[in-house]
């Protein structure tokens, strides 16, 4: 008999059979199924479960659960329900994601480097105006965190000719990129920063990490691109710097409330350009077949997959 791996999700319906769709072909040797269709006399054989933003009573339902794979990388939501460790969390680790985000990274620094945002304000006033170019090599890019995402992305903005710097809670080397860290290496790099792309995972620590007084340390008329998680910045804060000139515009692709409500003062602000959380989307492709490659070497050699440190949040 098949052993089941339950997938729990938020998701909609037809998302959820597609997801289970993928994932039973890469994996023949499981049964893949919607939570919902699990009996209540199976629970206490499941050990593990595939997730996407799961309910997390639906999680605590199977008693004898020894870890979930979660099919994205953020887990900040099931770290903050499920700490001590007493459940497993692996997160997705994808290089297509990485190649994704990296793609965006250099799509939204090159728009506001070229100054795209003004030249649609000219368009809406009928403006014919050249405005003054500076190259890449006059810019400083600073990505708010190094882990894998943040990596790949300020490589390829290095290799398109900026200056790059970057900040991460543990100190990094890597070639041709000034790295920072603590507090006094995060006032020091905002500082001399152009464009700012957040690329950081959301903990307790990084929550409203660039809050007023961060946000003032900017290079005046820097711009920021937030591919994060939407509480690490300060909305409130960012809207003030916005509003003095001081921030010159802010790409946001996440929210602390998804999808963002219509009433909210961001979607017609002029120095913001909002996008609906799709800098770097999971594949079904390549996260279903790392998702099975986690699972049968589980099944082989009983070795959980590498999980996150829940008291560190990733």
């Amino acid at each position: 008999m098949k052993p089941i791996v339950p997938f729990i999700s938020t998701l909609p319906k037809q998302q959820i059979k597609h997801w289970i769709k993928a994932l039973s072909k890469k994996m023949p040797k499981e049964k893949i199924v919607n939570f919902s269709e699990v009996k209540k006399s199976e629970y206490k054989n499941i050990k593990l479960a595939i997730v996407a933003n799961p309910k997390p009573d639906d999680v605590n339902k199977l008693s004898n659960l020894v870890w979930i794979q979660s099919i994205w990388a953020g887990v900040e939501r099931l770290v903050s329900r499920f700490k001590d460790d007493q459940i497993k969390i692996v997160r997705l680790i994808d290089p297509e994601m990485s190649r994704t985000m990296s793609e965006a990274a250099l799509s939204w620094v090159l728009y506001l480097h070229r100054d795209m945002p003004l030249y649609k304000a000219q368009q809406n006033r009928s403006i014919w105006k050249e405005n003054f170019y500076i190259k890449p090599s006059h810019k400083t890019v600073s990505f708010l965190g190094l882990g894998q995402l943040g990596k790949l992305a300020a490589l390829k903005i290095l290799n398109n000719g900026f200056n790059v710097c970057g900040w991460s809670r543990t100190k990094k080397n890597i070639k041709r990129i000034k790295c920072f860290t603590g507090e006094r290496g995060l006032k020091k790099m905002l500082k001399m920063t152009d464009i700012l792309v957040c690329l950081i995972p959301l903990t307790k620590k990084t929550k409203y990490l660039l809050n007023y007084k961060k946000l003032s340390y900017l290079k005046k008329g820097a711009s920021i691109i937030n591919f994060a998680r939407g509480p690490i910045i300060k909305t409130i804060d960012l809207v003030k710097h916005l509003n003095s000139g001081n921030i010159k515009h802010a790409v946001l692709d996440v929210f602390e409330k998804e999808p963002l409500p219509k009433e909210h003062v961001l979607w017609k602000h002029p120095r913001v350009t909002i996008l609906p959380h799709i800098s770097a989307n999971t594949d079904y492709e390549t996260a279903t077949l790392i998702v099975a490659n986690n699972i049968k070497n589980y099944r082989r050699s009983g070795k959980i997959p590498k999980f996150i440190n829940t008291l560190k949040g990733y």
